[in-house]
């Protein structure tokens, strides 16, 4: 019987630098590279920190000190029983901020990562400098459209709501040596990526990252608290506490063939957005535009960056 892998294959070599940083009572695990402004990278599901590979080498380049963690229950981070909601999530970020010894960040993140992006922006607003969400509209703007368009937003969130069964899930994503992984990043991405030489990279790292002991179950807490909080007390104060227009510049980077986020569901975020906010829809590409089209994706980041106190302008 082959053993799974070990929380430490998640530190994939590279130019970066990894290190284990102690955030709201657990230790996250980072890769980090550059210097200058902090970049914090929030990685989405079903992936780990190594999905920001391409932005950290391009953020580095431009100036700045870019950090990708992996979130609480992924790669070689801690995975507590229990934190999976949105407020002790936004929490382990500003703790991770202050850890870092930062003052205050630019937090980038991408679909899960995304929408814990835009909750630590206006649950923490302090510590954010702007906000930049990959394939990730705002959470309400989520929330609304899945209650509004079932056969749309609601459709294309199906999966969030089979994750709330208890055991099968976590026995799918690791069946077969994390298969599903592999057709969910099919799935979920363009036509182009799928074809792309290392798409059977990405594949076989993040199967891997998914089979670590401990990162099914709480990869799937996430969704689990998302949905079952809308019935309790929790879930209204954390619609109360991101309810509000946030006072930072804000990038919206999103695919315009994302089956899982739909495009028209990312452009309805408009109302919580801060001023000298912008939004790129990029054509032929899905759920992973930090992936699909890594250059492009880099470029518009780095560029908003600039435009909103880069390193040029410290």
């Amino acid at each position: 019987m082959r053993l799974p892998p070990d929380p430490s294959t998640a530190r994939v070599t590279g130019p970066w630098a990894h290190r284990d940083v102690s955030a709201n009572g657990i230790r996250l695990h980072v890769a980090e590279l550059g210097d200058g402004p902090l970049v914090l990278l929030l990685h989405g599901f079903p992936e780990f920190w190594w999905s920001w590979r391409h932005q950290l080498v391009a953020l580095a380049e431009a100036g700045y000190r870019a950090v990708a963690v992996d979130l609480r229950g992924y790669g070689d981070s801690d995975k507590p029983p229990r934190g999976y909601d949105g407020f002790t999530l936004a929490g382990d970020v500003a703790g991770l901020v202050k850890a870092l010894g930062a003052a205050r960040a630019h937090v980038v993140g991408h679909a899960w990562g995304g929408l814990l992006a835009w909750t630590v922006a206006a649950m923490h607003p302090r510590l954010v400098d702007s906000l930049t969400a990959v394939a990730a509209p705002h959470p309400l703007a989520l929330r609304r459209a899945i209650r509004r368009h079932p056969r749309g937003q609601g459709r294309a969130s199906g999966h969030l709501f089979r994750f709330q069964l208890p055991v099968y899930p976590e026995r799918w994503l690791t069946a077969d040596g994390g298969a599903a992984v592999g057709r969910l990043l099919g799935t979920w991405s363009g036509p182009k990526w799928s074809v792309a030489p290392e798409f059977d990279e990405v594949v076989r790292r993040n199967r891997e990252a998914m089979l670590v002991p401990g990162v099914a179950h709480s990869a799937l807490e996430y969704y689990r608290w998302a949905v079952r909080s809308q019935l309790r007390g929790d879930g209204r104060r954390f619609a109360e506490a991101v309810d509000r227009r946030l006072g930072v510049p804000v990038l919206q980077v999103h695919g315009a063939l994302d089956p899982v986020m739909l495009e028209a569901t990312a452009a309805d975020s408009g109302r919580w957005v801060g001023a000298d906010s912008h939004y790129h829809c990029l054509p032929e590409v899905g759920h992973f535009p930090h992936q699909e089209a890594p250059h492009t994706t880099s470029r518009i980041i780095t560029g908003f960056l600039a435009g909103v106190g880069g390193p040029s302008a410290r």
